[in-house]
C-alpha cells in the first residue's frame, strides 16, 4: 500500500524521518480494522529514505483504543486472529528496523497504549492520561498489551488497572515508565521531532541492534543473553560505518558524509 492510498493515516516526510499521524479525530483516534491495517501497511514497508518514524496522533488524543463502535460477535477464532493481526501490526512497529518515537497526548487507552509501549521512544504532554478499561467492558487484552505493556509497568500494576479501570496521568506514567519525557503542552510533537532528529544520526546498524536484539535478549536466559550481545557487538563494531565514525572520533573531526 502506497502512503498515498492511506485515509487514515497521513505520512510526511521531514528529511530521515516519517511524520506519521493517526488521522480520525472525530473518533479520538479509535482504532478500527482499516486504520489497524493501514498502520502495519506503513511500518511493514515504510518509505526507503526513512530512518526514524514519529507517530501521533491527530485532535486532542493519541487514541483511545479499540474501536468499540465497530464491535460484532464473533467465533473464538475469529476473535484470536483479530488480536493476531494486531500483534503482527504492533510487531512491525516495535521490530521493523526502524525506531519509533511517539507523541502522546490526551487518551492513551486499550490499545492505545499497547500501540503507544510498541515504541520506542514515548514523549508525553500534561493531558496525557493512561488506562486500561478491560476488565469494565468483559473483554481482554489482544493487542499484545500483556507482554508489552506488563514489562513496562509490571505485571500487578496492570492487573490492578485491568481489575479497577484507574486511569493514571501523565506525571503519574511518567513515574511508572509509560512516558520517556514529560514536556509542556502542544510540546510532545516538536520534541519528538527533536529526538528522531538525534537518532537519525546515528549508524542505521546500531540503531537496528537496539530495537531488535535488547528485547530479544531480555527474553533469553543470562548466557544466551550475553551470547547474542557479543554477536551483535562484533557485527556491529565491525561494520565500514563504524570504523569511520570511530576514526572521525579519535581524530576529533566530523564523519565523511554517509557515515
Amino acid at each position: 500500500m502506497s502512503t498515498q492510498a492511506f485515509t487514515l493515516l497521513t505520512v510526511e516526510m521531514q528529511g530521515p524521518v516519517a511524520v506519521v499521524g493517526l488521522n480520525r479525530p472525530d473518533k479520538r483516534n479509535a482504532i478500527n480494522d482499516p486504520l489497524i491495517d493501514e498502520i502495519c501497511a506503513f511500518f511493514a514497508a515504510p518509505p526507503s529514505e526513512a530512518r526514524v518514524v514519529v507517530l501521533h496522533g491527530h485532535g486532542p488524543h493519541f487514541s483511545s483504543g479499540l474501536d468499540l463502535a465497530e464491535h460484532r460477535d464473533r467465533e473464538a477464532f475469529e476473535v484470536m486472529m483479530h488480536s493476531q493481526k494486531w500483534h503482527r501490526t504492533f510487531h512491525h512497529v516495535q521490530m521493523g528496523g526502524l525506531p519509533v518515537v511517539s507523541a502522546l497526548k490526551g487518551a492513551v487507552v486499550g490499545g492505545g497504549l499497547e500501540l503507544a509501549t510498541s515504541t520506542h521512544v514515548r514523549v508525553a504532554e500534561p493531558s496525557t492520561f493512561y488506562a486500561l478499561p478491560e476488565g469494565s467492558r468483559g473483554i481482554f487484552v489482544g493487542g499484545g498489551g500483556s507482554v508489552r505493556v506488563a514489562r513496562v509497568i509490571g505485571a500487578g500494576r496492570m492487573a490492578e488497572m485491568m481489575l479497577t479501570g484507574h486511569a493514571y496521568n501523565a506525571q503519574e506514567g511518567q513515574a511508572m515508565g509509560l512516558s520517556h519525557h514529560l514536556v509542556g503542552e502542544g510540546e510532545a510533537l516538536p520534541k519528538a521531532l527533536e529526538l528522531a532528529g538525534r537518532i537519525a544520526g546515528n549508524a542505521p546498524l546500531s540503531n537496528y541492534a537496539v530495537i531488535n536484539a535488547l528485547p530479544r535478549i531480555a527474553d533469553m536466559a543470562q548466557s544466551d543473553g550475553l551470547f547474542a550481545e557479543s554477536l551483535m557487538a562484533a557485527m556491529a563494531q565491525t561494520s565500514p560505518e563504524a570504523r569511520e565514525r570511530m576514526r572521525a572520533f579519535l581524530e576529533k573531526r566530523a564523519p565523511k558524509a554517509g557515515s
